[in-house]
């Protein structure tokens, strides 16, 4: 059973780490999640397992990664026999409140607008049930980009930390997971005053890889650049940005009002901030996010108060890593089914370094749409210097020094003297892929164009294994085929 302890988990969404003032952009008006980084340990090179709002939420709320629980692509939902943190917590007695954006029940962008299963229903609050709450013209209103004459109490995100609040007020004598998770200030990044015209005379700071013109890169990235590689980069202006970096603004005001409220009613709770993804903002000629792993959409803010306090930690870690700690700090043993490791410990000791490599991916954007490039295949490791990704349908994988080349300008990977750093990281990810059981492994992903003949060739049996699936918690012991007897061990030659 739970040991009484108490976690907040605030999310915003597309949140880039460097909109944050405390991770270095003083121009970033965000004083209360600044407050929070002081409170706590801040993570200056955690990672997304897929910068796409539906899975990105997958793997926090499963601690599995896309792949795994089948939500891969947004409106996809989650596999039948897939647990999520509210489920599990729930189960050894914890009251679980989820508040806010799921996009995890296959739904459109909204939701269904039902309490998914494992979650206070009293307090269920996603983005259909606040549509439902408006008039037809409100619900027109509350999507476009250009109302500027918008009130507080009109906003999604005003209204769900409302219900946070009342959560917390209400709920404080007992122990607790509640999640906060606002669509802000993700567009239309509706924004009141005085936050609206917060950023109106400022532009954000253009890095070098504003001049990237995805030479050497993958082809299906100049694709998706479309005529921004041909446009003059010195007339390349990112204050189109201003309304979302003011929305950006009020999400950290609202939050403010959470963390005041936690203050004052759960003052010993842990306190979790992160978001889904970034935002490409022309870097490297693309904008919004999609089948990349560059730092602009794949590298969150994570802050998390319940350790030492006013410190960092710069080892990799990755959303795929929350579900075990959280577990761990409520004291509840840690399922074999999530795939993660809990860096609780890094709380007390911020230097440990519990990944060595972190791992993220890219199936496809969302599967209602034609666009966003369909189906692009992606994998990435990242062992905190080095980012190897691999295109499967793409003849140019990357491969970035990310100390001395921390832009992601410079693709080494047809570069023979980083042959061998690419080759080990590229076993790693091959194992990782076998390891969480995904889907689309096969043995395209070892045979690329720059390794050499130092791969397996090409067969139908591959690696040879089985691997089945371990969720004991809630379903029987998977069956030996060859048998029709409990597995011995889940995983072996087939």
């Amino acid at each position: 059973m739970a040991n009484g302890k108490q976690v907040i988990l605030l999310m915003t969404d597309g949140t880039r780490y460097d909109m944050l003032g405390c991770y270095g952009n003083r121009n970033m008006k965000t004083p209360n999640l600044d407050r929070l980084a002081k409170d706590g340990v801040r993570f200056n090179h955690a990672y997304t397992t897929q910068p796409v709002c539906g899975p990105a939420r997958a793997g926090i709320f499963t601690g599995t990664y896309p792949h795994s629980c089948g939500s891969f692509t947004n409106s996809y939902a989650l596999g039948d026999n897939v647990k999520t943190l509210g489920q599990r917590l729930k189960d050894q007695g914890i009251h679980t409140a989820y508040i806010g954006k799921f996009h995890l029940d296959g739904g459109d962008y909204f939701g269904l607008g039902r309490c998914a299963d494992g979650w206070d229903e009293g307090y269920w609050y996603d983005m259909r049930c606040y549509l439902e709450e408006l008039t037809e013209e409100e619900r027109v209103r509350s999507r476009q980009e250009n109302d500027t004459d918008i009130t507080e109490d009109f906003l999604f995100g005003h209204r769900v930390c409302t219900r946070a609040v009342d959560f917390l007020k209400k709920h404080s004598e007992e122990p607790f997971f509640l999640v906060v998770s606002l669509d802000e200030p993700h567009d239309p990044s509706l924004t009141p005053e005085p936050y609206a015209t917060l950023y109106q005379d400022y532009e954000f700071a253009k890095s070098p890889n504003i001049y990237d013109t995805l030479e050497g890169k993958p082809e299906y990235q100049k694709v998706w650049a479309g005529k921004n590689r041909t446009m003059d980069r010195d007339a390349v202006s990112l204050k189109y940005l201003n309304r979302y970096l003011a929305c950006n603004s009020y999400a950290d005001y609202e939050l403010g009002r959470v963390l005041e409220a936690a203050g004052l009613y759960a003052p010993e709770a842990m306190i979790i901030y992160t978001s889904d993804h970034g935002e490409m903002a022309q870097s490297h000629c693309l904008t919004m996010k999609g089948p990349a792993a560059y730092d602009e959409i794949a590298r969150i803010p994570l802050l998390i108060k319940g350790g030492k306090r006013n410190v960092t930690a710069d080892a990799p870690v990755s959303h795929i890593n929350l579900a075990p700690t959280i577990m761990e700090y409520l004291g509840l043993p840690i399922p074999r089914r999530l795939e993660g490791k809990s860096i609780l410990p890094m709380l007390e000791d911020p230097n440990l370094d519990i990944n060595h490599e972190v791992y993220l991916e890219f199936t496809r954007y969302e599967v209602d749409h034609d666009g966003f490039g369909g189906f692009r295949p992606m994998r990435t490791v990242f062992d905190g210097r080095y980012k190897l990704t691999v295109h499967l349908l793409d003849q140019i994988d990357e491969l970035y020094d990310m100390l001395e080349d921390p832009c992601e300008m410079r693709n080494l990977i047809f570069e023979e003297a980083y042959y061998e750093t690419a080759r080990a990281l590229h076993e790693k990810l091959l194992n990782w892929m076998n390891e969480t059981r995904d889907p689309f492994r096969g043995y395209d992903w070892e045979l690329r164009p720059w390794r050499k003949q130092d791969t397996r060739e090409a067969t139908w049996s591959y690696t040879g294994y089985t691997r089945q699936r371990e969720n004991e918690e809630y379903e029987p012991r998977q069956l030996d085929y060859a048998t029709g007897l409990p597995m011995e061990s889940a995983v072996r030659k087939k």
